[in-house]
């Protein structure tokens, strides 16, 4: 049980990236006031645990819906984060690939900040494959779902505390950290895909 839970919290802070999300906030909120800043971290928050606990409550419930083996969902899933790893890990860090989709036009506590910085398409995966019915009791994907909220907790506390922090880890420690993270998942994605090969052919 408790390895469980460690996964469950090492998967979604890996893919939710509260450090990585550091730079994006101070970028969205420069020409903020200190009200706002926290009025923009908390709806950004709100709005990406909402977005994750709807996905954790009816996400397999979609997936039987229109006949889709979670099984084959879960090696899907699996190669997404795999491949959203990469790019963590090669391409563009999360810092400066989110930064690009800065308008000033949108709503930004919604967008990039809550989607899809937090509640990015690496945790809507993650919170449904950590979460199967079949394979973990109610409890368990309770226990999965507070881990959830765990992490955008933190997330939330981050930007609240950002101007501090960034002025430690700058730019450069947001990227170095967000690739760190992109390998870890690498190998959470990895298990995901033998996960699915093992449980669809019966191995």
């Amino acid at each position: 049980m408790m390895n469980e839970i460690l996964t469950a919290f090492i998967t979604f802070f890996t893919v939710i990236d509260p450090i990585g999300t550091i730079p994006v906030f101070i970028a969205v909120t420069a020409n903020a006031k200190a009200a706002e800043k926290r009025k923009m971290a908390f709806t950004a928050a709100l709005t990406a645990a909402g977005v994750l606990l709807f996905f954790i409550v009816l996400g397999e419930l979609i997936l039987s819906a229109i006949d889709i083996p979670l099984a084959t969902f879960q090696i899907a899933g699996g190669i997404v984060l795999f491949l959203f790893a990469l790019t963590m890990i090669f391409g563009e860090s999360k810092p400066e690939e989110e930064l690009s989709h800065i308008d000033q036009k949108d709503n930004k506590a919604i967008f990039p900040l809550a989607m899809p910085s937090l509640a990015s398409p690496g945790a809507i995966l993650a919170a449904i494959l950590l979460t199967e019915n079949s394979k973990y009791s109610f409890a368990e994907q309770s226990l999965t779902a507070l881990m959830m909220l765990l992490v955008v907790f933190i997330a939330w506390a981050l930007m609240a505390m950002s101007s501090y922090i960034f002025k430690y880890i700058g730019n450069s420690g947001a990227a170095i950290i967000s690739r760190v993270m992109g390998l870890i998942l690498s190998a959470v994605a990895v298990a995901n895909i033998l996960g699915g090969f093992k449980i669809y052919f019966n191995l």
